[in-house]
């Protein structure tokens, strides 16, 4: 009963509206039918009717109920514009007194960036005055207009231009993309790129000082990020993946087998023991769900496995988890 109080008017509970529709239309309702119901009487849509049955509740008129609750929402407003007076008249001798010591802030530590083209616009800018690096995660290559690619280009080359350097980490699956290729078949200066299994959301980080994340799943919108502790936290979150990446570019390094075993199936070996679903693989490592299957039936056949209960007791005896480990440890070390 407490819970059906926590509503106002404008988010009338189902019940609640049924009932007051029942009651204007005959007039009245028991009290006692309004016990999983006691908004209707808390918000004055049903009263009892002084001198008459105190079991029976009548209904307050819809027009009646309308204008005293719209009273007393421009009653709130109206105090809500006295505060803000208030508030303006406290802080203005003070906004004063700071306004000729501390600097104000121009730049905001987090911006959210509305839609694609005031992101693009925003990475573009931000790439203008970089003179030192430009640090990138990929986790896909989504196709885009030529325009947008020569965009894109220009910028990265200008940084390049100027001394700068740049750095990207891809998933597996897009090093033999074509447009990751004639990319870095097309720019000159100090450019590399490795890349990972998996990798985290899309991530630029721009001379150290402004980041940009996605901000929803479908990266129409982004945050841009200027504090000083996340920016250092996303450096150090991509210098650790970087270590332990494969180089792709300008000298590519074919990762080993392992006991026959591919570092794609390895990658999907360790999803699997985790119990995701093959869905779910497919998703975090950048493939269709048919390729997916796909290697986990080769997975399954080198190993020798029957069932999917017992790929992953195979997967554990085997030891190429633990081997993969160990080579990710030396390569941190170097």
């Amino acid at each position: 009963m407490t819970e059906a109080h926590t509503h106002g008017a404008d988010e009338l509970c189902e019940a609640g509206q049924s009932l007051y529709a029942r009651a204007l239309r005959a007039g009245r309702v028991r009290a006692d039918d309004t016990d999983e119901t006691p908004c209707l009487v808390g918000l004055g849509l049903l009263q009892p009717e002084i001198g008459a049955d105190p079991g029976w509740l009548r209904p307050v008129a819809p027009a009646s109920v309308l204008h005293r609750l719209l009273r007393r929402s421009a009653e709130r407003i109206a105090d809500e514009r006295r505060r803000e007076e208030r508030l303006e008249t406290a802080f203005a001798p003070l906004i004063q007194l700071d306004g000729s010591h501390t600097p104000a802030a121009v730049n905001p530590t987090l911006t959210v960036l509305g839609d694609r083209e005031r992101i693009n616009q925003a990475i573009t800018e931000a790439m203008a005055d970089a003179t030192d690096e430009l640090l990138a995660i990929q986790p896909s290559v989504n196709p885009r207009s030529p325009e947008a690619h020569a965009v894109a280009f220009v910028r990265d080359q200008a940084l390049l231009d100027r001394g700068g350097r740049i750095r990207t980490l891809y998933q597996h699956t897009q090093r033999h993309l074509p447009l990751v290729i004639s990319r870095y078949e097309q720019l000159r200066g100090d450019a590399e790129a490795r890349t990972l299994d998996e990798v985290t959301e899309r991530l630029l980080v721009i001379d150290r000082q402004v980041a940009f994340i996605p901000a929803s799943r479908d990266r129409n919108l982004a945050l841009e990020v200027r504090h000083p502790s996340l920016i250092d936290y996303f450096v150090t979150v991509f210098d650790r993946l970087w270590h332990l990446a494969t180089p792709m570019y300008p000298e590519a390094v074919q990762q080993p087998s392992l006991n026959g075993i591919t570092p794609r199936q390895r990658a999907i070996a360790s999803l699997l023991v985790d119990g995701h679903t093959d869905a779910v693989i497919a998703d975090r490592l950048g493939m269709n769900i048919r390729t997916a299957r796909v290697h986990i039936a080769k997975l399954a056949a080198t190993l020798g496995s029957e069932s999917r209960a017992q790929l992953g007791y195979l997967i554990a005896e085997s030891g190429i988890l633990r081997q993969v480990q160990v080579l990710g440890q030396e390569g941190t070390a170097e």
